[in-house]
Parts: structure tokens; sequence; C-alpha cells
């Protein structure tokens, strides 16, 4: 149950966005953030005690991966806010998307864990995605091409390099999901990874390597790290 608490209740110097003035925005905890955003509450809960419940169910990290539907779970949260709530968490991911693509992923692959995390990472379904490099390992281009379980003759070369040579890429990663949270890679994972490796040393387009992702770690097969 909530108890029902008024913002002008709240002592000023604890309010959000008196906070965020006084203070600055990077001062407030996450549950004053989405306060901010969703603004006001119901009777029976505040704005902070909906961003407690929303934080409770899905938890900070999952706030990016959240849908509609998945939002509106949540009393108080009802359309019109649970869009704003969603663009926010959609520009989060596209800054983090953004970041890659002006970095040397190479030099800088935090940012690409990150990004590829935050896309697959929590997926129910295994997706199979290839980023494709410019010369400076700049993304120029990202697409998934398989949803499903991965398999050999599913994720075949000649649909990767045809997207590949359409966009003019120097070189790729291809990456997928393990939805089980066990990035360990199976006997296909690894056989898939040497049949990429010798169809893009036959393209001049090298496969520099094959990430897995989950929500919380990856695995690079061609690394072995």
């Amino acid at each position: 149950m909530c108890w029902f608490i008024k913002v002008n209740e709240i002592p000023i110097t604890e309010r959000p966005r008196e906070r965020a003035i006084s203070e600055g925005i990077d001062r407030l905890h996450n549950r004053e953030l989405l306060a901010i955003l969703i603004r006001c509450g119901y009777h029976g809960c505040s704005a902070l005690q909906i961003a407690d419940k929303l934080l409770s169910k899905y938890s900070l990290i999952n706030l990016p991966l959240l849908s509609l539907k998945d939002i509106m779970t949540i009393k108080g949260l009802k359309q019109t806010k649970a869009l704003e709530l969603l663009a926010c968490f959609e520009l989060s991911k596209r800054i983090l998307a953004q970041k890659s693509l002006n970095n040397d992923i190479v030099k800088n692959p935090e940012s690409l864990i990150l990004w590829l995390r935050q896309q697959m990472g929590f997926n129910q379904q295994e997706h199979f995605m290839v980023v494709f490099l410019n010369t400076k390992n700049h993304i120029i281009n990202h697409k998934t091409l398989f949803i499903g379980s991965l398999d050999v003759s599913v994720a075949h070369p000649r649909e990767i390099f045809k997207e590949a040579v359409a966009c003019s890429a120097s070189k790729l990663i291809v990456v997928h999901n393990h939805p089980s949270g066990d990035v360990t890679p199976s006997d296909k994972d690894i056989e898939l990874t040497k049949i990429l490796e010798k169809a893009g040393k036959l393209m001049g387009i090298p496969v520099i390597d094959h990430l897995i992702i989950s929500k919380t770690g990856y695995y690079s097969i061609i690394h072995g790290k």
C-alpha cells in the first residue's frame, strides 16, 4: 500500500525539482530523476513512490528495454506518462549508439558493449546482428539479420557479406545474444565463427570479432575472453 504524501508536504530541500535546481541534476537519486519525469502521483501515491514501484519491479538497468505495456503495469503511469518515459529511455539508447558511432570501437570497446547489451542483452530470443565498420573502425551501419535459434545454415555468409558490400564496409563484427545469460560459446557458435572468418578473408572484409552478449556480460569467441 502507498501512503499519500503531497509534494508540498515534503521539505523544500528534499523535493526533486528544487534539489535539481539548487544542487544540480547529477546530485539526484534515480527515484528522484524518475519522479521529475512522472511529475505527479495519484490519490494514495506520490510521484516518488510511483518511481519506487517502477524501480522495484524492473530495476534501473532494465528501464531502456521496457515496452509501453510494461510501463503501464505500474499504477499511475497511464499512456501519456508511459510514452514520455519511453521516449527518455529510447533517447538513452540512441545516445549510447551515437557514442559508439563516433569512436574507434577497437580501441574503445566499452561503449559498444554497453550499447549492445541494451540493444539485445535482455531479449528472450536469440538475435544475430552484424555491425559494419569503416577503415577507421567507426560503425557505419548495423543490422539484425536473424532471430531465433542460431544455426550455421540460417546465419549464411551470403546474407552477411551481401549487406557488408552494400554499405561498403571494410570489416565487420558479428554479435548474438544468449537469453540464458550464459555467454559460453556452443559448438555451433564456434563453427559459425570459423566459417565467417574464412568467408571474410575471401571477400576481403575480415570478421574481427564474434561477440556473445547477455544482460550481465559478454564473450569474444575470436579473442577468447
